[in-house]
């Protein structure tokens, strides 16, 4: 005769006492997003590492009466009309500024084309203004700006040349007086990217050099300046909503001791935009065909 054996399943385990009952089950550890540091983003030009800061705490503002009229001849073409009367800051040698009434006409041509823009302007007053923007490649830029006045010393000419790589910016400026300058910044992480300047300044031989970096993501940007000019700059913009942002800055001057600090807001509607810095306000009206 044979014998048979029966195997019963194992009796469960028995349930968890203590405070292992109130503790809930361990998530699974999300696996760390990693970073292509060979794939990463193109940062701002140097010179607008605080763009978001100066749109609201510098806004255009005038005191008066401005109005502007544009006609397009074609395409490309247009020209432009511009009346301005109010009154310019003059700064005196005393604290605060001195407001001097003025008023002037100018005339504008315009030529936009997608690898060439050149924007000229003359005012009754002498002065000759002219800008040049030029693609020579896909990544390489020149950019000419220019300022003719009457009075002597004060014209201006600069020459950049702008360099856009895949994760860097590069630029080298000439100027009147003997004047040359270069930066450089580079993305060192997805959100943030360090940078440096000097310039030479022959008419005055007087050097300097800068480090500047800037953090941003979706929600902030933070900036920071520094130069061995003395100055230290500090930006800071929160963005509470996609309609409101609040803007701030620090800076300090070490040569003269000075401290200067500004606090400002956006509140951008549907078709207006409404930024505040202080209680400057002003009026104008623009009249495009």
């Amino acid at each position: 005769m044979g014998s048979s054996v029966s195997h019963a399943a194992a009796p469960p385990p028995p349930p968890p006492a203590g405070l292992a009952v109130a503790l809930p089950p361990k998530a699974e550890e999300k696996s760390e997003k990693k970073v292509d540091y060979l794939n990463l983003p193109c940062p701002v030009p140097f010179e607008e590492i605080q763009r978001e800061a100066l749109m609201s705490l510098k806004p255009e503002l005038f005191e008066g009466l401005r109005f502007d009229f544009t006609k397009g001849l074609n395409q490309k073409f247009s020209l432009s009309h511009s009346v301005y009367m109010g009154s310019t800051e003059v700064p005196s040698p005393s604290s605060g500024t001195i407001k001097v009434p003025t008023a002037h006409y100018e005339f504008g041509a315009n030529f936009l084309d997608p690898k060439l823009m050149l924007i000229g302007r003359v005012l009754t007053d002498g002065r000759l203004n002219a800008r040049v923007k030029c693609d020579l490649t896909d990544n390489l830029t020149l950019k000419i700006n220019a300022q003719l006045t009457n009075e002597p010393h004060f014209s201006q000419g600069m020459f950049n040349f702008d360099y856009k790589g895949k994760d860097f910016r590069a630029q080298y400026q000439m100027g009147n007086n003997a004047f040359y300058g270069a930066n450089y910044i580079q993305s060192v992480t997805p959100h943030l990217s360090l940078g440096s300047e000097v310039f030479w300044l022959g008419h005055q031989r007087k050097s300097g050099i800068g480090f500047a970096a800037r953090y941003n993501t979706d929600k902030m940007v933070a900036t920071a300046q520094a130069a061995s000019t003395g100055i230290v700059a500090l930006c800071y913009v929160q963005k509470v909503s996609e309609k409101v942002s609040l803007a701030s800055d620090f800076m300090y001057n070490h040569m003269t001791r000075d401290v200067t600090s500004s606090f400002g807001y956006d509140y951008i509607l549907r078709q207006i935009d409404h930024r505040k810095k202080d209680y400057k306000f002003g009026f104008g009206m623009t009249v495009g065909e």
